[in-house]
C-alpha cells in the first residue's frame, strides 16, 4: 500500500496484493512506497488507515479471491481520496472538492452501496 504525506494530507497511492507475502516482497513494498527519509512517519499512519478499510469495507463484505480484493481495494482508494471525509480536513477530502451549484441532490453507490457520494445534478 503506497501512502503519500503531502502537507499532512494523507493520500493513497497504490495498493499490492499477492496471496503469499513474504518478508522480502512486504520490505520492497514499503522500499518503493516509502523514500528512506519518510520512513519513521509511516507505520501509525498505515496502520490507521488499514483499520479505516476493514471497519468501513472489508469488514462488510465477502470477498471472492485476489482480482476482487484488488478492485475492493482501488475503489476504497478512490473513496478515501476523493469523497470520504477526514475530521482533520474539516470533513473535507484529500483531493479538493470545489463547492456545487444549488440544485437536487443524488446518492452515488460506492462499493456496491456500502459508502455514498452525494452530488449536485
Amino acid at each position: 500500500m503506497w501512502l503519500r504525506n503531502i502537507d499532512r494530507l494523507i493520500f493513497v497511492v497504490s495498493v499490492s496484493v499477492t496471496n503469499n507475502p513474504t518478508a522480502e516482497w512486504i520490505a520492497g513494498q514499503v522500499t518503493d512506497a516509502f523514500p528512506w527519509d519518510e520512513a519513521p512517519w509511516q507505520n501509525g499512519h498505515v496502520e490507521r488507515l488499514i483499520g479505516s478499510i476493514r471497519r468501513e469495507s472489508l469488514d462488510h463484505l465477502v470477498v471472492f479471491g485476489e482480482a476482487h480484493l484488488r478492485d475492493v481495494l482501488k475503489a476504497y482508494g478512490s473513496y478515501y481520496n476523493k469523497v470520504r471525509p477526514h475530521l482533520s480536513l474539516h470533513k473535507d477530502a484529500p483531493d479538493f472538492r470545489g463547492p456545487q451549484k444549488i440544485s437536487r441532490i443524488a446518492a452515488i453507490p460506492i462499493l456496491g452501496g456500502l459508502h455514498h457520494q452525494y452530488v449536485r445534478v
